[in-house]
Protein backbone atom coordinates (compact mmCIF):
# COMPACT_ATOMS: atom_id res chain seq x y z
CA UNK A 1 0.00 0.00 0.00
CA UNK A 2 1.25 3.32 -0.79
CA UNK A 3 0.83 7.02 -0.01
CA UNK A 4 -0.76 7.62 -3.40
CA UNK A 5 -3.22 4.67 -3.21
CA UNK A 6 -4.35 6.03 -0.52
CA UNK A 7 -5.22 9.48 -1.41
CA UNK A 8 -6.81 7.60 -5.28
CA UNK A 9 -9.30 6.36 -2.59
CA UNK A 10 -10.00 8.64 -0.51
CA UNK A 11 -10.64 11.18 -3.88
CA UNK A 12 -13.10 8.34 -5.20
CA UNK A 13 -14.91 8.00 -2.16
CA UNK A 14 -15.16 12.01 -1.36
CA UNK A 15 -18.23 14.04 -2.55
CA UNK A 16 -16.30 17.27 -2.96
CA UNK A 17 -13.41 19.06 -3.28
CA UNK A 18 -10.38 17.66 -0.68
CA UNK A 19 -7.97 20.23 0.55
CA UNK A 20 -4.36 18.55 1.28
CA UNK A 21 -4.89 19.89 5.14
CA UNK A 22 -8.65 17.70 4.50
CA UNK A 23 -6.58 14.71 3.19
CA UNK A 24 -3.65 15.32 5.32
CA UNK A 25 -6.38 14.33 8.46
CA UNK A 26 -7.95 11.71 6.69
CA UNK A 27 -4.81 9.94 6.28
CA UNK A 28 -3.62 10.47 9.87
CA UNK A 29 -7.08 9.44 10.90
CA UNK A 30 -6.83 6.03 9.72
CA UNK A 31 -5.84 2.69 11.67
CA UNK A 32 -6.28 2.65 15.42
CA UNK A 33 -7.66 0.04 17.70
CA UNK A 34 -10.39 -1.59 14.64
CA UNK A 35 -8.02 -1.14 11.84
CA UNK A 36 -6.80 -4.61 9.84
CA UNK A 37 -3.13 -3.18 9.98
CA UNK A 38 -1.15 -0.44 11.68
CA UNK A 39 -1.76 3.55 9.58
CA UNK A 40 1.95 3.46 8.47
CA UNK A 41 1.04 7.34 7.20
CA UNK A 42 0.88 8.79 10.92
CA UNK A 43 3.96 10.77 10.00
CA UNK A 44 3.08 12.12 6.44
CA UNK A 45 3.24 15.81 5.94
CA UNK A 46 1.56 18.45 3.61
CA UNK A 47 4.59 18.72 1.07
CA UNK A 48 4.60 15.20 1.04
CA UNK A 49 0.38 15.00 0.06
CA UNK A 50 0.75 17.77 -2.16
CA UNK A 51 4.01 15.74 -4.22
CA UNK A 52 1.56 12.68 -4.22
CA UNK A 53 -1.28 14.27 -5.36
CA UNK A 54 0.86 15.94 -8.46
CA UNK A 55 2.09 12.80 -9.06
CA UNK A 56 -1.27 10.82 -9.30
CA UNK A 57 -2.42 13.90 -12.01
CA UNK A 58 0.50 13.01 -14.00
CA UNK A 59 -0.14 9.17 -13.76
CA UNK A 60 -3.39 9.47 -14.65
CA UNK A 61 -2.76 11.17 -18.01
CA UNK A 62 0.46 8.97 -18.81
CA UNK A 63 -2.19 6.23 -18.85
CA UNK A 64 -4.47 7.78 -20.70
CA UNK A 65 -7.22 7.39 -18.17
CA UNK A 66 -11.15 8.40 -18.18
CA UNK A 67 -10.65 10.94 -15.44
CA UNK A 68 -8.31 13.35 -14.08
CA UNK A 69 -7.09 14.77 -11.07
CA UNK A 70 -8.33 18.41 -10.81
CA UNK A 71 -7.05 21.57 -8.36
CA UNK A 72 -10.08 23.40 -7.84
CA UNK A 73 -10.39 26.97 -5.60
CA UNK A 74 -11.39 24.31 -2.78
CA UNK A 75 -9.30 21.85 -2.68
CA UNK A 76 -8.48 18.51 -5.05
CA UNK A 77 -11.43 16.04 -6.79
CA UNK A 78 -11.40 13.55 -9.40
CA UNK A 79 -13.36 14.00 -12.62
CA UNK A 80 -14.32 12.29 -15.99
CA UNK A 81 -12.10 13.59 -18.61
CA UNK A 82 -13.78 16.47 -21.25
CA UNK A 83 -13.08 14.20 -23.95
CA UNK A 84 -15.38 11.77 -22.40
CA UNK A 85 -18.82 14.32 -21.86
CA UNK A 86 -20.90 13.52 -24.97
CA UNK A 87 -21.71 10.35 -23.10
CA UNK A 88 -21.32 10.97 -19.42
CA UNK A 89 -23.84 13.74 -19.47
CA UNK A 90 -26.63 11.60 -20.39
CA UNK A 91 -26.15 10.38 -16.95
CA UNK A 92 -27.37 13.44 -15.82
CA UNK A 93 -29.76 15.34 -18.05
CA UNK A 94 -30.02 18.89 -16.41
CA UNK A 95 -32.58 20.64 -16.88
CA UNK A 96 -31.92 23.56 -20.01
CA UNK A 97 -31.09 26.62 -17.59
CA UNK A 98 -32.11 30.41 -19.03
CA UNK A 99 -28.81 31.52 -21.29
CA UNK A 100 -27.31 35.07 -19.42
CA UNK A 101 -28.04 38.16 -21.50
CA UNK A 102 -25.26 40.42 -22.37
CA UNK A 103 -26.29 42.81 -19.88
CA UNK A 104 -25.86 40.04 -16.94
CA UNK A 105 -22.35 38.66 -18.48
CA UNK A 106 -20.95 42.60 -18.72
CA UNK A 107 -22.20 43.02 -15.12
CA UNK A 108 -20.45 39.60 -13.95
CA UNK A 109 -17.43 40.96 -16.11
CA UNK A 110 -17.30 44.02 -14.20
CA UNK A 111 -17.63 42.52 -10.63
CA UNK A 112 -15.05 40.16 -11.52
CA UNK A 113 -12.04 42.23 -12.74
CA UNK A 114 -13.06 45.03 -9.96
CA UNK A 115 -14.59 43.52 -6.67
CA UNK A 116 -15.41 44.60 -4.34
CA UNK A 117 -17.36 46.84 -6.18
CA UNK A 118 -20.71 49.12 -5.64
CA UNK A 119 -24.12 49.21 -7.54
CA UNK A 120 -23.79 53.02 -7.90
CA UNK A 121 -20.19 52.28 -9.43
CA UNK A 122 -21.39 49.14 -11.50
CA UNK A 123 -24.13 51.87 -12.84
CA UNK A 124 -21.36 54.74 -13.65
CA UNK A 125 -19.68 51.75 -16.30
CA UNK A 126 -22.51 50.79 -17.83
CA UNK A 127 -24.80 53.43 -17.63
CA UNK A 128 -28.07 51.73 -16.51
CA UNK A 129 -29.25 50.86 -13.48
CA UNK A 130 -28.46 47.29 -12.54
CA UNK A 131 -30.86 46.07 -9.72
CA UNK A 132 -32.82 43.38 -11.99
CA UNK A 133 -29.20 42.34 -13.15
CA UNK A 134 -27.42 42.12 -9.93
CA UNK A 135 -30.17 40.10 -8.41
CA UNK A 136 -30.61 37.40 -11.26
CA UNK A 137 -26.45 36.93 -10.75
CA UNK A 138 -27.15 36.33 -7.10
CA UNK A 139 -29.78 33.97 -7.59
CA UNK A 140 -27.81 31.84 -9.92
CA UNK A 141 -25.53 31.94 -7.09
CA UNK A 142 -22.53 33.93 -9.57
CA UNK A 143 -22.39 37.28 -7.27
CA UNK A 144 -23.06 37.77 -3.40
CA UNK A 145 -22.66 40.79 -0.89
CA UNK A 146 -19.22 41.17 0.57
CA UNK A 147 -19.91 43.79 3.12
CA UNK A 148 -20.25 47.64 2.79
CA UNK A 149 -18.15 50.36 1.51
CA UNK A 150 -16.29 53.36 3.83
CA UNK A 151 -18.18 55.76 2.52
CA UNK A 152 -21.29 58.03 3.38
CA UNK A 153 -24.13 56.20 2.93
CA UNK A 154 -22.30 52.90 3.37
CA UNK A 155 -23.31 51.11 0.13
CA UNK A 156 -23.37 47.03 -0.43
CA UNK A 157 -20.45 45.77 -1.95
CA UNK A 158 -20.72 42.93 -4.37
CA UNK A 159 -18.19 40.59 -5.29
CA UNK A 160 -17.95 36.91 -7.19
CA UNK A 161 -18.68 33.54 -5.14
CA UNK A 162 -16.84 29.83 -4.99
CA UNK A 163 -19.43 28.92 -7.67
CA UNK A 164 -17.96 31.14 -10.22
CA UNK A 165 -14.91 29.93 -9.70
CA UNK A 166 -15.81 26.22 -9.84
CA UNK A 167 -18.18 27.06 -12.71
CA UNK A 168 -15.58 28.81 -15.02
CA UNK A 169 -12.28 26.20 -13.19
CA UNK A 170 -10.52 28.62 -11.94
CA UNK A 171 -8.78 28.20 -8.86
CA UNK A 172 -8.34 31.83 -8.11
CA UNK A 173 -9.49 35.11 -9.50
CA UNK A 174 -5.71 35.85 -10.63
CA UNK A 175 -6.30 33.68 -13.59
CA UNK A 176 -8.67 35.32 -15.06
CA UNK A 177 -7.89 35.98 -18.69
CA UNK A 178 -5.63 39.61 -18.71
CA UNK A 179 -6.52 40.19 -15.43
CA UNK A 180 -3.99 42.45 -14.69
CA UNK A 181 -4.44 44.59 -17.79
CA UNK A 182 -8.22 45.14 -17.22
CA UNK A 183 -7.83 45.59 -13.90
CA UNK A 184 -5.58 48.72 -15.09
CA UNK A 185 -8.34 49.59 -17.32
CA UNK A 186 -9.97 53.20 -16.99
CA UNK A 187 -13.40 53.07 -15.81
CA UNK A 188 -15.50 56.15 -14.11
CA UNK A 189 -16.71 55.63 -10.72
CA UNK A 190 -19.88 57.12 -9.03
CA UNK A 191 -19.15 60.45 -7.30
CA UNK A 192 -18.72 60.74 -4.10
CA UNK A 193 -20.42 63.44 -2.49
CA UNK A 194 -18.03 66.55 -1.77
CA UNK A 195 -15.01 65.10 -3.75
CA UNK A 196 -14.33 66.56 -7.08
CA UNK A 197 -13.92 63.64 -9.60
CA UNK A 198 -12.73 63.79 -12.93
CA UNK A 199 -15.12 64.26 -16.09
CA UNK A 200 -16.26 60.61 -17.50
CA UNK A 201 -15.05 59.01 -20.58
CA UNK A 202 -16.99 59.39 -23.59
CA UNK A 203 -19.81 56.85 -24.44
CA UNK A 204 -18.16 55.23 -26.91
CA UNK A 205 -14.70 54.69 -24.80
CA UNK A 206 -17.29 52.88 -21.98
CA UNK A 207 -19.07 51.01 -24.40
CA UNK A 208 -15.17 49.43 -25.77
CA UNK A 209 -14.26 49.12 -21.73
CA UNK A 210 -16.93 47.21 -20.85
CA UNK A 211 -17.09 44.97 -23.57
CA UNK A 212 -13.08 44.25 -22.93
CA UNK A 213 -14.15 42.86 -19.92
CA UNK A 214 -16.79 40.82 -20.81
CA UNK A 215 -15.04 39.47 -23.88
CA UNK A 216 -12.48 37.99 -21.26
CA UNK A 217 -14.62 36.21 -19.36
CA UNK A 218 -13.62 32.47 -19.45
CA UNK A 219 -15.80 30.34 -21.35
CA UNK A 220 -18.27 28.04 -20.57
CA UNK A 221 -21.78 26.27 -20.22
CA UNK A 222 -24.31 28.62 -18.79
CA UNK A 223 -24.62 27.95 -14.77
CA UNK A 224 -27.47 26.69 -13.43
CA UNK A 225 -29.52 28.37 -10.76
CA UNK A 226 -27.71 28.32 -7.44
CA UNK A 227 -30.36 26.21 -4.96
CA UNK A 228 -30.03 29.63 -2.37
CA UNK A 229 -28.77 33.02 -2.63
Amino acid sequence: MTLSRVLEALLFSAQKPLTTRELLAAIKGGGGEDALAPNEFTKANEAEIAAALEGLKIEFIAEGRAFQLVEKADGWQLASDPAYAPWVRHLFPPAKPARMTPPSLETLAIIAYRQPITRADIEAVRGVAVDGVLQSLMERGLVKIGGRAEVPGRPLLYETTQFFLDHFALRNLDELPNADELRRRYLPTAPVPAVQLPAAADSGELDSNVLDLADAMPAGEEPPPASSP
